[in-house]
């Protein structure tokens, strides 16, 4: 079966290598056209290109996806299906081009945490249990018929890096067996309800600000959903503050929510509504990120 792969990031490299080593025809590859980044501003390769071109693969980054040009050039290829991972909203006439359509890796357990961040709001929200499904395209966006889903468990250590590093393994298995099962046709796509509330929005700045009226638990979810990226944000001494870890204590105290309890050596605390949040990893505004004990060694206006 000859199979278009679209994708960007890091997350859908696994599944394009499991696609080719289980013997399926990838016969192009399109990625996002290469962007300026870092201190030089140099143009920065995706990781789907860099993976194309290390293994020889016909490669597409089209700028506009309506392009004449580059739809002629997709239809060339001939494919029989496309595959989309974490890339942009496709429009029909791309999605709707090969015969056995077009169909998509999302990290979630739809119809739950449609949108662009399910594996960030899965853990703000406290979930204990997520997953990967496969779906076809249609032009609601993550609405389509699903094809397969496969569970993944939330430790409560877990952060939204670990999971995302979880669900990407995983969802290369999944995308393997979505592909044989249309492959054989020996599969029933389930249409989703649309009855679940839970919703994964992009994530935006205001997002990432804790309410330390908030109990531990709650603040310590959204601390570990933002990390490694964006991360959850505080101020100390008008500065902003990173938080990338913590952990919690319930206990009383005469701290009013939000203000600070050190030992100036090892410990750095906000009071919550019912407890105390302890820092671990951090990084204030103008700094590296560090432990906490690095920085309180340097840092002694608190």
């Amino acid at each position: 079966m000859n199979v278009i792969f679209l994708g960007t990031p890091d997350f859908s490299v696994p599944s394009l290598d499991a696609i080719i080593k289980a013997g399926f025809n990838v016969v192009a590859v399109v990625t996002a056209p290469d962007k300026p980044a870092g201190r030089g501003m140099k143009l920065q390769e995706s990781a789907v290109k860099k993976y194309a071109l290390a293994n020889n693969i016909p490669l597409l980054q089209p700028v506009i996806l309506k392009d004449p040009i580059f739809i002629e050039q997709l239809k060339s290829f001939n494919a029989d299906i496309q595959v989309v991972i974490a890339f942009r909203m496709l429009p029909e006439i791309v999605w709707n081009m090969p015969p056995k359509g077009t169909i998509n890796l999302h990290a979630s357990l739809l119809p739950d945490y449609r949108g662009a961040a399910p594996i960030n709001w899965a853990i703000i929200n406290g979930e204990t249990e997520t997953g990967v499904s496969t779906f076809l395209l249609k032009h609601e966006i993550d609405t389509g018929d699903l094809i397969l889903s496969e569970k993944v468990a939330i430790a409560t250590y877990m952060n939204a890096g670990q999971l995302h590093d979880k669900l990407m393994q995983v969802g290369a298995e999944v995308i393997v067996k979505s592909l044989q099962a249309i492959a054989s046709g020996n599969y029933k796509p389930i249409p989703q309800e649309n009855s679940s509330k839970k919703i994964a929005p992009k994530i935006f700045t205001q997002n990432c600000l804790i309410d330390w009226n908030q109990t531990c638990l709650t603040i310590y979810n959204k601390i570990r959903g933002l990390s490694p990226y964006p991360g959850a944000i505080t101020k100390l001494n008008g500065k902003i503050l990173k938080i990338y870890s913590a952990t919690f204590s319930i206990e009383t105290s005469a701290l009013t929510s939000g203000e600070v309890r050190t030992d100036h050596r090892k410990t750095l605390s906000f009071r919550a509504a019912d407890g105390f949040v302890n820092l671990e990893e951090i990084q204030l505004e103008g700094k590296k990120r560090m432990h906490v004990v690095d920085f309180l060694k340097g840092y002694k206006s608190i």
